[in-house]
């Protein structure tokens, strides 16, 4: 079975995970795709196969005769899809000779070559889209169905290989994949991510990150009698927010620059919360950017008084990058793989987290590997059955690879 004839299987489940329920899975909904694979690892024929009380789904395919001492190698994907478009009834439509011109899809939505130029470099492939209502879910079913095609062309082909992990987890989009990720039951040694975007995509560095809450406590009196009194505390947390760098916004940045999004605002006369995220790919800068926010409190505390504003930050993850260099046979080795399937390798940091940079912060280092998808995240989300055949050829070359 190729790549993308499971995918039309797995996008039939509703598995948009939340960030409301702080349970785990966050959606009970992600369970019975997580069923479902469980039943296809099985008749697979991978063993020790486990869906625990946390959604999480383990597998493993035995090494072949002699390659027993090598190295346990993982591959892992996550079940669910991000809320930012529906992923409740997907109706897959499967183009085939795709011409590479603008695609008019039945919700009314258009595919079209001019916001989307890589449109045109998919000409003669079988392209996959959702209907237009609703994302098709690739992110990141796509990379499922990489991972147990390869296991099953690796069996059915004979191909040599050492013990193969593999892992499916719920809650990546909440960035809680990583939490109850049980490393002893998944039994590798290093492993990676089937998470990116274009096929080829390889990535091992991702943004330091942490939230931040900014309160402003203002004091409230009539504002006919306010001269000289009132502190105004939402004007109080509009002149901070402006008083951070301006041009360190997402919308004015890109590769390794950091930034501070503000992602949340509430506020009266006497009191106003501002919450953050704060990104930067280079430690040092990170941490700058974080005495820059505390700093900007202290400023505004000597000009309205102590505890005006309040800064409160909590570290979310780091860049995995420190924890791949001491394993960076991990990325020559994709590399290669990547070369054997014919593509160029292609390297850019990750503007974002990833599961494998929690789980390699865990002891197990785990850079991503793309999938051949694009427009995640919405109802223009697609991919073709060419690409997902590419990347199962590199995941098989990766197991040859590490085959010892």
């Amino acid at each position: 079975m190729r790549a993308y004839e499971r995918l039309l299987q797995y996008v039939k489940f509703h598995t948009t995970s939340s960030e409301d329920t702080h349970t785990h899975p966050s959606t009970e909904r992600q369970f019975a795709l997580a069923k479902y694979l469980e039943q296809e690892m099985r008749a697979l024929g991978l063993q020790n196969v486990l869906l625990d009380d946390h959604c999480y789904v383990y597998g493993t395919l035995p090494a072949t005769p002699g390659h027993e001492a090598a190295p346990g190698l993982g591959f892992i994907a996550h079940m669910d899809t991000s809320d930012e478009a529906s992923g409740e009834n997907v109706q897959p439509i499967v183009h085939p000779n795709y011409n590479g011109e603008d695609v008019a899809l039945p919700a009314g939505v258009t595919l079209d070559t001019v916001r989307f130029p890589f449109l045109k470099d998919l000409k003669g492939q079988t392209l996959i889209t959702s209907d237009g209502s609703t994302l098709l879910g690739a992110d990141d079913k796509a990379g499922i169905a990489e991972i147990l095609t390869m296991a099953e062309r690796l069996q059915a082909e004979k191909i040599p290989h050492g013990k193969i992990c593999i892992a499916f987890t719920p809650d990546e989009e909440i960035g809680e994949g990583s939490e109850f990720f049980d490393l002893a039951r998944f039994g590798a040694a290093y492993a990676y991510t089937v998470d990116g975007g274009d096929v080829g995509g390889l990535e091992y560095e991702n943004f330091n990150a942490a939230s931040a809450v900014v309160t402003v406590r203002g004091f409230s009196v009539h504002p006919g009698e306010a001269k000289d009194v009132m502190v105004n505390a939402q004007q109080v947390a509009m002149d901070y927010h402006q008083s951070l760098p301006q041009q360190d916004r997402p919308e004015h940045t890109a590769g390794h620059e950091g930034f501070y999004h503000l992602t949340s605002m509430m506020g009266q006369v006497s009191l106003a919360k501002l919450g953050y995220i704060v990104r930067d790919h280079d430690l040092q800068k990170f941490e700058q950017r974080k005495q820059t926010m505390l700093a900007l409190a202290e400023k505004f505390n000597r000009q309205y008084g102590p505890g005006t504003v309040t800064v409160q930050l909590s570290d979310t993850y780091y860049n995995m990058l420190e924890k791949i260099r001491p394993h960076w046979h991990l990325i020559e080795n994709a590399r290669k793989a990547i070369q054997k399937a014919g593509l160029t390798p292609v390297e850019e940091p990750v503007r974002g987290g990833t599961d494998g940079a929690m789980l390699s912060f865990k002891g197990l280092p785990c850079p991503n590997l793309g999938t051949g998808g694009f427009n995640f995240h919405g109802v223009c989300d697609c991919i073709t059955a060419e690409k997902w055949d590419k990347a199962v050829e590199i995941l098989l070359g990766l197991a040859e690879i590490y085959k010892g």
